[in-house]
């Protein structure tokens, strides 16, 4: 399965509303929940974020542009317009938004996008004088990866707790990863790297990144055996480390890394040995080395899964450190908390089901939580 594109799949199979051998979901949540309207109107929404202590919502849509919500309006003109630089094939386009967490004094910011090669790349930028308008000129290659089709590139980018840079790299499609680049330490793909964005360009990566220093292995990987972490992101109340990665044919899985256990450094999520907690290619297979996820759903419910936060927003008192997640074709939206390691409390919001396809979710300063709709809505979680 892919990701970006599946609305068009969604729309020919009913996979929105139906699922053949449908398989039963948790039990409806217990606390009233609805979702409401932020801006429509949108070219295909696939992020939001927002600053440290930044009250705007800077929302990217897949074509090239980042646009800001201020004062509850969408401003009429972007934020940064890369149109003419960013591929929009498959599940390309502009994936990813990351802000330094000194930006409101240092004003620099990450993209990360698909080129008109295919290929993956970050690039670093500053805002210009007027606080609501990125500086082009600016622009500094910050990191470049070849990507071999146009699914599985990944998406995510985010500074992590301890300020460094993570990135969540796709296996770089074909069905099944028969490359292997999911368990090559040799390769970039089927990662998450951890970077540190260089002052004049590049990068450089940190010391104590797990296979530094490893003869053969790339040195940016953090965490390797995903196939393809769309969405990433760290509780900022624990540090934890929650991972929505896109099955194959059969398994979706959260995988979650605690900050206590490394926030995942080092970690052999399974793929391609394993999909879910599931042997893929064989009836059995080894598994020692590997850590299986702490939630999965079949395909009978779902069939991509999109991850999102742990809530943490002052809303909805009784939600907190509840995770959610969604199903990108099965538009719905689930959570837990994650209580010795499991799953705990899981629950379905049928309130907060958008009515399309859920490419991703969007957290804004104060920790509240919002929906993007592939037909154009941001929406957030409020009080019922």
């Amino acid at each position: 399965m892919t990701t970006l594109s599946l609305i068009v799949a969604a729309a020919a199979s009913g996979c929105g509303s139906q699922f053949e051998n449908e398989t039963p979901g948790p039990p409806p949540g217990g606390v009233p929940v609805a979702l409401q309207e932020v801006v429509t109107g949108l070219e295909f929404p696939l992020y939001l974020t927002a600053p440290t202590g930044d009250p705007r919502l800077f929302i990217l849509e897949k074509g090239g542009t980042i646009r800001i919500v201020k004062d509850g309006a969408l401003l009429p003109d972007p934020f940064l317009d890369l149109r003419g630089q960013v591929s929009t094939g498959g599940e390309q386009g502009l994936l990813g938004l990351a802000f330094e967490p000194d930006y409101a004094t240092g004003g620099r910011f990450v993209v990360h996008y698909t080129d008109l090669a295919g290929d993956t790349r970050l690039v670093l930028y500053r805002v210009s004088a007027d606080a609501d308008r990125a500086d082009p000129a600016s622009a500094q290659a910050v990191f470049s990866a070849d990507q071999p089709f146009a699914n599985h590139n990944g998406g995510q980018i985010a500074f992590g707790p301890d300020g460094f840079l993570y990135l969540g790299l796709g296996d770089g499609g074909s069905a099944g990863d028969p490359g292997g680049r999911g368990q090559s330490l040799a390769d970039l793909l089927g990662s998450i790297l951890r970077i540190a964005p260089g002052e004049a360009s590049g990068y450089t990566v940190p010391s104590d990144n797990p296979f530094a220093g490893t003869a053969g292995a790339q040195p940016e990987v953090w965490s390797y055996g995903l196939r393809n972490p769309w969405r990433f992101s760290f509780d900022r109340a624990t540090g934890d480390l929650y991972i929505g990665d896109v099955g194959q044919s059969r398994w979706e899985e959260i995988d979650v890394a605690p900050a206590a256990a490394g926030a995942g450094r080092g970690v052999n999520f399974g793929w391609n040995i394993i999909e879910g907690s599931h042997c893929y290619a064989a009836a059995d297979c080894d598994r020692s080395g590997l850590t299986p996820p702490v939630l999965e759903y079949d395909h009978g419910q779902g069939c991509s899964v999109t991850g999102g936060y742990v809530y943490r927003g002052s809303a909805i008192p009784a939600l907190q450190g509840h995770y959610f997640y969604a199903d990108y074709c099965g538009g719905w939206v689930r959570s837990f908390r994650l209580v010795n390691g499991a799953p705990s409390d899981q629950a379905d919001w049928p309130t907060l089901r958008p009515g399309g396809a859920i490419p991703s979710f969007g957290q804004d300063d104060a920790g509240e939580l919002y929906l993007l709709s592939a037909d154009g809505r941001v929406l957030k979680i409020v009080p019922g």
